[in-house]
């Protein structure tokens, strides 16, 4: 039987949806979607590119606890408002993915909160960024 291990960032959410920050199931991690918000300063910065940066912070401290990293990272699927948002982060996410490069997906959906400008989700699978990576042509 395989393990399960839940992950919290002690965000009041959890709790009160029945969720957890993220699930490790065998070699696979599963990020629920990380939004801008900071929960050590309790804020939400205004801008979608600092909202970014929090994103991926968050993400990163989630597959650290799992004991994984950024480079484990498999999937990703980006929620903004605001199509037009998206090409302002792109700087961003580069810089996190860069030498990643996992599937992707972008979504236009709304979001919980109106100063949610986006919300990040993603899934690694342990190791997977430590061996040979190729790219294929189609």
């Amino acid at each position: 039987m395989a393990s399960r291990t839940l992950i919290s960032s002690g965000s009041p959410f959890e709790s009160q949806i029945g969720y957890s920050r993220a699930v490790v199931s065998g070699d696979f991690i599963f990020v629920s979607g990380c939004t801008g918000y900071n929960y050590k300063t309790q804020t939400l910065p205004p801008s979608v590119l600092d909202q970014t940066e929090q994103c991926m912070l968050n993400i990163s401290s989630a597959l650290e606890a799992a004991g994984s990293s950024m480079r484990d990272i498999v999937r990703v699927r980006y929620i903004l408002p605001e199509r037009d948002d998206f090409p302002k982060v792109w700087e961003v996410l580069k810089k996190w993915l860069e030498d990643v490069k996992p599937a992707a997906t972008m979504i236009v959906a709304g979001l919980m909160e109106g100063g949610m400008k986006i919300e990040i989700e993603i899934t690694a699978r342990k190791g997977s960024g430590e061996g040979k990576v190729e790219t294929v042509m189609i």
